[in-house]
């Protein structure tokens, strides 16, 4: 069997070592646009080939798809589902484990999510509004900003998925501050609306959601068109720096617990969130016309509002979170996408290992807001020594060039994962091994990773703030409001925000 992946980070390198450990024995085929030292060996140890070219450029991946005649395709990460790769791969004849434009439309455009979320009244809802142009939003944050509570304290995102950019959370409660917020308020949104200009096909630049609080978590699932299997929920760490401040990342680290559930989620609520990608993947195909098959996740909130709430779509598995759910999978990964591409996952039985699992990232300095000063160095890596403390590496965004040196790419160099009985266990083992020095940068520049991924503190920090949220919603649900809103507008009195979020919309199925 002849096996195509696509995409050169972490998260494709543990796709291709789960293919690479099939009992189809695979001959390996990739593409992407750095050459990923990981992939590359897996590839030749397998006798299969490494292309180097644009993973958005639909017709060349066909092309070498053809060229190899492979028979599947997978798809790693989201730009190829948006630009169409799957679409193109099955219109040459060669089955594709992908969304389709026309349903990843779930995770490129936010603003279409979350339109579709209230149309078919999925739970796990957000207020929203979208806007076009600065000057827009500006006239609606002046306006409402001092009288609707949802428009004070607010997520502001790019209406189009960026890589992990753009997001900013803002908490406007402060009398003596609000001038300030204001101010900020309206430079983020400059800066977002200048930023969305790179990318045409979305008409949308700037989407501002109502703040929520709690802990993340991701649901992430195979899907074959008509049935959806959950993994097991991950947790990922996106903030640069330990104790979740800097940056948001694409991800610096995450964890998951023993079986399916993390410690601060119950099987309850992993039930409700399974529940609402399902109904997001049937709303999506209803629209589109179109068979989802592939991969999807949901990046989930447990909120006082709605308890398990929708944050995000993912048409793809998450990186790093696809490397904790790949490692953990006990079941024949090729097994699964023969599933999918037959639409016949209902009779498969998937299983996962029992273990905790955590994964770390490390990243050149620069990474993330100056990638231009994270790329082009010399990377030194020692595997053997990683493996020697029960740890596994997952090479991200490095380089393989042809006299066998390897550079930054700007992005998070590499992903180290250990298991564990639990995650404290796993995250100690993940310690132990960068504590040894095993990745540097040979011309000095330096690199950074968290300590604090997986470890007891931070899952004790969860599990509070999971408590606290969980008692809210389920008081709210005992008496029949949850979800529900109430603001104030003065001399009208009591409105209800979503009744006008409805009007707008036009009403819900």
């Amino acid at each position: 069997m002849k096996v195509m992946g696509v995409g050169g980070g972490a998260r494709e390198h543990a796709l291709a070592e789960a293919i690479a450990r099939s009992s189809h024995e695979a001959r390996i085929y990739w593409v992407s646009e750095l050459r990923n030292p990981g992939i590359y060996r897996l590839v030749k140890n397998s006798g299969g080939e490494y292309a180097l070219a644009s993973t958005k450029d639909a017709k060349k991946v066909a092309e070498l798809a053809v060229k190899w005649n492979v028979d599947m395709v997978v798809i790693g990460p989201e730009e190829p589902n948006f630009h169409g790769v799957p679409d193109e791969v099955e219109k040459a004849g060669i089955p594709c484990i992908g969304a389709k434009r026309s349903v990843s439309i779930i995770e490129m455009s936010k603003a279409e999510m979350r339109r579709l979320q209230w149309k078919y009244n999925i739970p796990g809802k957000l207020l929203f509004k979208t806007y076009r142009s600065y000057v827009e939003a500006l006239d609606d944050l002046k306006r409402f900003s001092e009288t609707l509570t949802w428009l004070q304290n607010v997520a502001l995102k790019p209406a189009r998925q960026a890589g992990g950019k753009g997001v900013k959370v803002v908490e406007d409660l402060q009398a003596y501050l609000h001038a300030e917020k204001q101010e900020f308020k309206e430079r983020h949104i400059k800066w977002l609306e200048e930023y969305m200009a790179k990318y045409g096909d979305v008409g949308e630049r700037i989407l501002v959601e109502e703040k929520v609080w709690g802990p993340e978590y991701t649901l992430q699932c195979f899907v074959d068109g008509h049935t959806v299997i959950g993994m097991p929920l991950v947790q990922d760490n996106k903030h640069a720096y330990e104790f979740d401040i800097g940056p948001e990342t694409g991800g610096m680290g995450s964890y998951t617990g023993r079986g399916r559930l993390l410690p601060f989620i119950t099987e309850e609520e992993y039930e409700r969130s399974l529940d609402i990608v399902k109904a997001m993947v049937y709303a999506v195909q209803k629209v589109a016309g179109e068979k989802y098959r592939g991969f999807i996740a949901g990046q989930m909130m447990l909120t006082e509002v709605e308890g398990p709430t929708l944050i995000e779509m993912y048409s793809r598995l998450g990186d790093p979170e696809g490397v904790n759910v790949l490692a953990l999978l006990k079941s024949d990964i090729i097994d699964i996408f023969e599933a999918i591409i037959d639409e016949r996952l209902a009779k498969l039985k998937i299983e996962f290992s029992d273990e905790a699992s955590v994964v770390k990232a490390i990243a050149p300095k620069g990474y993330p807001d100056f990638r231009h000063l994270a790329k082009g160095h010399p990377v030194h890596v020692d595997g053997k020594l990683i493996e020697k403390v029960g740890c596994k590496l997952f090479w991200g965004s490095v380089n393989l060039k042809e006299d066998g040196s390897m550079v930054t790419g700007g992005s998070r160099m590499v992903e180290i994962l250990a298991l564990g009985d639990s995650p404290p266990q796993a995250s100690r083992k993940v310690n132990e091994c960068l504590s040894l020095n095993p990745v540097r940068l040979l011309d000095g520049w330096g690199v950074f990773y968290r300590l604090d991924i997986g470890s007891s503190e931070m899952i004790s920090r969860r599990t509070r703030i999971a408590e606290k949220v969980r008692r809210l919603y389920k008081y709210r649900e005992e008496r029949g409001i949850l979800g529900k809103r109430i603001d104030w507008l003065p001399k009208v009195g009591k409105i209800n925000p979503v009744d006008l979020l409805l009007k707008e919309l036009g009403g819900v199925e």
